[in-house]
């Protein structure tokens, strides 16, 4: 039985059609705490609270990539709302400020839904109010659109607050501020910083102009956890539109040049590009929720596609792409896709070895990452299996990559990664951890993994196999030999260095000597050794796979996901809290992260497959790991203690992807 303890729970699974998540608020600023997040296939988004009431700084209505999908700028913070209708005025903006209480604008708000598209309904008096966004695909454009459904005409007053600042910073009042307009009829352009392109508007009605700046914001997330969560925000001025009776009225933003077509017909396109994704009633609404979640970290409306790791802080981590793919795009039946992203992060190795990430087109090149080249055996395993050996993607641009990788890592050119005399793949670096446990403390790693890592050997295995059938396959049979006697060569000196038998579970990394006084071995009970078990089984006896599986029931899984680190080890840290260098000390030491779900359902049902105990368990797993801070998405990490809350990244790519794999193709749901 797994040990899923209750937690909190979420209000708005129960209260959604399908997919699409909707939240009943009344009224009740608690009930609008939870995020949504809404994305446009090439690195823009937009991202608050269902009372839009920012609790980050990364939350915006419209945060905008100058080189897509990189380099990610708020543009738009806030469009602050105010309605004029039967002799009353409603400001429906809702904004935390020094010692006050939030402005009331919360109170107004009847529901949220996110179908596909945001939008709010408001209760304003006899009257309601709805206002909903969408960002076009691929271009840095946000479409607003306000529906009035009173029975006679109101005035709409919205005012714009530009912080005009990267994603990550916070902007402070200054005087660099150009406060100058381009009107044109029903456009105005501004460009406040020379640096940044042009802002533009399309309205129907008046602008205003009134330069000013809003003080003080305050970002109650940031406040638990970084020294600076205050921010001051510029506005241009405001625009007055009128309200007629059930019609909309849009307000277009773009970066750079306005399109040029109509508000309307740009929402219906949305509408229907993130209906399609959709799969429809036959599947359960879990598998149908993080279908449609997978979508927005899929940046495939870009020059170079690519997976997007995480919203609202990450970019594109190779390795975390790599982990990703089979789950957003292969389940999905989107080949395709996973063909381009692959594309884009090929272009980019190196020496054989693919860099730990990928930036914009100004930024200094990232450091090469083994760990995330032995996880492109994997995706490649993954794409060949629906492929076949002969497409052409396969065999002109992967099957050369996977050979130069697997060239590089038998060489002993540089010591990044090697292959022991026994021929075990080995990792080390004194500066950074080489491994996916790559949380730094003062620049070193908080879990120090160099040696040879269990999940490794696991990755070299399988992918050796890989690439020697490949390899036959295509008439290249040196390669085809060298890789099957890699293959066989880990698989036979792993079980002797590995086991260890007074925990009845794997070593989690080893060094690379044995039976010499430097000789080293790290008997934690972690998670890596169910990743290997998922990886390559042939690396253990049966009895073995049933003790790993056994051991993480007992002291890793929970309803958040599988801890890092046993809650039984005297290091282990059950909270995920404080600043940037606490938290970092406790990020592998016992979070409990959900994309490990995965590994521990291939791993727990290829030895059970007829449980029907673990698979219910499973589910209902999976679906606890739903609830967590932004609407239909999956955090990073949770507590390993209960109440096992969410933390980290609140929306992570390898999150879904690995629940929605094991929901599709281990529980076939």
């Amino acid at each position: 039985m797994i040990n899923v303890d209750e937690g909190e729970k979420r209000v708005w699974r129960s209260m959604r059609d399908g997919p699409w998540p909707v939240v009943h608020t009344g009224g009740e600023l608690e009930r609008a705490e939870a995020e949504w997040l809404h994305t446009n296939g090439s690195g823009a988004y937009a991202m608050s609270t269902v009372a839009l009431m920012h609790t980050r700084r990364h939350h915006g209505l419209f945060v905008a990539p100058l080189d897509p999908p990189h380099e990610r700028y708020v543009i738009l913070s806030h469009a602050d709302v105010r309605v004029e209708a039967e002799g009353r005025v409603h400001r429906l903006a809702t904004h935390q400020f020094p010692g006050l209480l939030p402005t009331p604008g919360y109170r107004q708000l009847e529901s949220f839904a996110q179908d596909p598209l945001p939008r709010w309904i408001y209760r304003l008096g006899q009257s309601r109010f709805e206002r909903s966004l969408c960002l076009v695909r691929g271009h840095n454009t946000l479409v607003l659109s306000f529906h009035w459904y009173g029975r006679r005409p109101a005035r709409l007053e919205v005012r714009p607050l530009l912080p005009l600042r990267r994603a990550d910073e916070l902007m402070t009042e200054h005087g660099g501020m150009v406060q100058t307009a381009t009107m044109r009829q029903n456009e105005v352009e501004i460009q406040p910083l020379p640096q940044l392109p042009p802002v533009s508007f399309r309205h129907d009605g008046i602008f205003v102009g009134s330069p000013d700046w809003w003080r003080r914001f305050e970002y109650l997330d940031d406040r638990e956890s970084r020294k600076d969560f205050q921010e001051d925000i510029w506005t241009p001025g405001n625009f007055d539109l009128r309200l007629e009776p059930d019609k909309t009225t849009y307000l277009l933003v773009s970066l750079g040049g306005l399109p040029d077509r109509d508000p309307a017909e740009l929402m219906e396109e949305t509408r229907e590009q993130l209906l399609s994704s959709d799969p429809g009633p036959e599947h359960a609404d879990v598998v149908r929720a993080l279908w449609v979640s997978a979508d927005q970290f899929c940046a495939d409306a870009c020059e170079h596609p690519v997976v997007l790791a995480g919203y609202p802080y990450f970019g594109v981590r190779t390795r975390d792409a790599l982990v990703a793919l089979p789950g957003l795009t292969l389940v999905r039946g989107r080949v395709d896709e996973a063909k381009r992203v692959l594309s884009t992060l090929l272009a980019m190795q190196r020496s054989g070895l693919l860099p730990e990430e990928l930036g914009g087109s100004g930024t200094r090149r990232a450091r090469p990452s083994p760990d995330a080249t032995l996880w492109l055996f994997e995706a490649a395993r993954e794409l060949v299996a629906r492929t076949g050996t002969q497409d052409e993607f396969v065999r002109t641009l992967l099957y050369p990559a996977l050979r130069r990788a697997f060239v590089r890592v038998m060489s002993k050119r540089h010591r990044l990664i090697w292959l022991s005399a026994e021929g075990l793949v080995a990792n080390g670096s004194e500066q950074a951890a080489m491994t996916w446990m790559d949380a730094q403390v003062d620049g070193q790693p908080a879990t120090p993994r160099a040696g040879l890592a269990v999940e490794h050997q696991a990755l070299w295995g399988r992918g050796t196999e890989t690439l020697s059938a490949l390899a036959a396959a295509l008439g290249d049979d040196k390669i085809a030999r060298a890789a099957r006697f890699a293959s066989d060569a880990v698989r036979a000196a792993f079980p002797g260095r590995f086991w260890c038998n007074e925990t009845e579970y794997p070593f989690d990394c080893l060094s690379e000597e044995r039976d010499t006084a430097d000789a080293w071995a790290d008997p934690s009970i972690r998670p890596n050794a169910v990743v290997a078990l998922a990886v390559d089984p042939a690396l253990f006896a049966r009895w073995q796979g049933a003790a790993i599986v056994r051991r993480a029931r007992d002291e890793l899984v929970t309803l958040r996901g599988l801890r890092t680190l046993s809650a039984r080890d005297p290091n282990y840290r059950g909270h995920y809290e404080g600043r940037a260098d606490e938290r970092g000390g406790s990020f592998h030491q016992g979070t409990a992260w959900p994309h490990l779900f995965g590994a521990f359902a291939r791993a727990a049902l290829a030895l059970s497959p007829d449980d029907f105990e673990l698979r219910e368990d499973l589910r209902q797993a999976i679906l606890d790991a739903l609830d967590g801070p932004v609407l239909g998405q999956v955090a990073q990490i949770g507590d390993g203690d209960e109440p096992h809350r969410p933390r980290g990244c609140p929306a992570q790519a390898w999150s879904v992807a690995e629940l929605l794999r094991t929901l599709v193709v281990e529980l076939e749901l």
